[in-house]
């Protein structure tokens, strides 16, 4: 039996606009999954392997790297812990739209 193609940005999409819950909860991943994202470019421009930044933060590599593949979602503490060991901190700016 052949494999059926699903275009799933259409069904995400589909889902948003019937579930107002669903919307919620894809559209805060987003921008959680952006922060992740922008940790991991620092970490990697800085030349730091997962195992050199659990050792900088007192954790485990096995940590960063469930973190890294969205498995798990790091406490603002931990993310900032990791964003400082980088040499780096996190800031609230007002956005232009609201």
């Amino acid at each position: 039996m052949p494999f059926t193609k699903v275009n799933i940005n259409k069904v995400i999409e589909e889902k948003r606009k019937q579930d107002p819950d669903f919307k919620k909860v894809w559209d805060d991943s987003r921008e959680e999954y952006r922060l992740i994202g922008e940790m991991i470019s620092l970490r990697k421009a800085k030349k730091v392997t997962q195992s050199e930044l659990a050792q900088m933060t007192g954790s485990k590599q096995q940590v960063i790297s469930r973190i890294e593949k969205k498995e798990n979602s790091p406490s603002l503490r931990s993310y900032c812990n990791m964003l400082s060991a980088l040499g780096y901190e996190l800031q609230i700016v007002k956005r232009n739209n609201a």
